[in-house]
């Protein structure tokens, strides 16, 4: 009972204080994060490209008590992750965690899309990601910090539709092997998230094969697991310091099978795939 209670305050404490900047803070998973850690006393900065969306979010988590701030930029551009790193050390001194939450997803077969899609959907998922990480590794490595990268079942199972997608998950994926290597000496945490399919607002703003946002989710989002009990999960890996995480059980299916089973998993993964609208 004793080393229960223990580990509970342990959860509880140990990200106070802490300084927490999260890409693509302004809905879904993001904004989910942002409150996870904020509930826990952590001091939050969320970023994104929409200043109406990060206002909302950040007033409505500021009537839950959450110390939060919101910087409007664009992690595929090099000089906006510059400028959202000096606005965390203006506002909070510090940055202990670094979350690569942005992204973007791209839905249509690769013949026929075009493409400058793909490119787009690489800028922010991967490079983002690299962007964010660099001007903001100087400070995590004064703090010990953590580095989290959301990735995807995607970038360890490629998906049919999702070429761009999963083109940009596998590589964010390598990016973040190569970064908890190197930093090894630096006793910085580097944790690759692998959500399985989570409810938000990621399929409704996909990309079509035109560049265009399909508008609608092609997926029954009722059935998925919510952005908030992904928060969780991730929260507590983060907290225990863990190198990976691998979320929902048809994710991990799909990755035993892709391991083992790789022809069976291709025919498995298409017949899933080929369910969806159009």
């Amino acid at each position: 009972m004793f080393s229960l209670l223990l580990g509970l305050d342990f959860q509880l404490f140990v990200m106070r204080d802490k300084v927490v900047v999260i890409t693509g803070g302004s809905t879904g998973i993001g904004k989910a994060l942002a409150e996870e850690f904020g509930r826990h006393g952590s001091n939050v900065l969320i970023t994104g490209r929409t200043k109406e969306n990060l206002v909302l979010a950040v007033e409505e988590l500021r009537k839950k008590g959450i110390t939060i701030s919101l910087f409007v930029g664009d992690v595929g551009v090099e000089e906006d992750n510059r400028a959202m790193t000096a606005e965390a050390i203006r506002l909070y001194n510090r940055i202990d965690v670094l979350i690569n939450n942005a992204g973007i997803s791209m839905r249509a077969a690769f013949e026929d899309v075009d493409l400058p899609v793909i490119h787009t959907v690489m800028n922010t998922n991967f490079y983002g990601a690299v962007n964010a990480t660099r001007y903001c590794l100087p400070e995590i490595k004064k703090t010990k910090g953590s580095i989290v990268g959301i990735s995807s079942i995607a970038g360890i199972r490629g998906l049919p539709g999702r070429a761009g997608y999963s083109s940009s998950k596998f590589a964010l994926t390598g990016f973040l092997e190569v970064l908890r290597t190197e930093l090894l000496p630096f006793n910085i945490n580097v944790l690759t998230v692998y959500p399985g399919f989570t409810a938000s607002e990621i399929r409704k703003r996909a990309l079509n094969e035109n560049g265009i946002a399909q508008g609608e989710s092609p997926r029954d989002e009722k059935k998925m697991m919510t952005a908030e009990e992904c928060a969780k999960h991730i929260y507590q890996a983060t907290v225990k310091r863990k190198r990976s995480l691998v979320l929902t059980a048809q994710g991990k299916i799909i990755i035993l099978l892709n391991k083992w089973w790789p022809a069976l998993a291709d025919k498995i993964v298409y017949g899933y795939m080929a369910k969806e609208k159009d």
